[in-house]
């Protein structure tokens, strides 16, 4: 509540995430309490930006080079956003190559509801490392997310399977930003 009498205090009409989970809450929840605002998330507005050329990209450095892209839960199976971020990573002329569970059918990378801030729950593994395994079946040189909770988990997947020097684990904006100098 208190946020929301501070952005309404403010007279904010339009926000822009990184986090999944923060925009999700943002424009699903607050309306309801209050809080009606248009919400967007980065791999959105980074899209937008591209698509009326106010934001120039060239495959620079990524121009070819294979990526593949873990869509996070609550951008993806909960606000049906799959397109943007991959017509984002298209722009850098890589070759995206799809994990067999992507989009709707995606896998966690294991860190919603604050799992990443606890010890794993019994199982035959963690789910982050199978996630990163799936990922790294394509033998991606880059594994891009768009949430800093998959990016910690795919990450540590990644160290796991003592790959950092083969595969980087990226932010769709950390992409566009490194683009003509990775």
């Amino acid at each position: 509540m208190t946020n929301i009498e501070v952005l309404n205090g403010y007279g904010v009409k339009k926000i822009v995430t990184g986090c999944p989970h923060c925009f999700n809450i943002i424009k699903n929840e607050y309306p309801g309490l209050g809080g009606s605002y248009d919400v967007v998330h980065h791999s959105e507005l980074l899209q937008q930006l591209i698509n009326d050329g106010r934001l120039k990209v060239a495959g620079g450095t990524f121009a070819g080079k294979k990526i593949t892209f873990h869509d996070p839960c609550y951008l993806g199976r909960a606000n049906d956003v799959y397109e943007a971020p991959r017509e984002v990573i298209s722009k850098l002329d890589a070759a995206l190559t799809e994990m067999k569970r992507s989009r709707a059918n995606g896998l966690c990378c294991g860190a919603g509801g604050a799992q990443m801030f606890k010890e794993p729950e019994k199982g035959n593994r963690d789910i982050n490392i199978e996630r990163t395994e799936e990922a790294l079946a394509l033998e991606p040189e880059v594994i891009a997310v768009g949430c800093p909770f998959c990016m910690t988990m795919m990450t540590d997947g990644v160290k796991h399977f003592e790959k950092e020097q083969d595969v980087k684990v990226l932010d769709i904006a950390e992409l566009i930003a490194t683009a003509n100098d990775l």
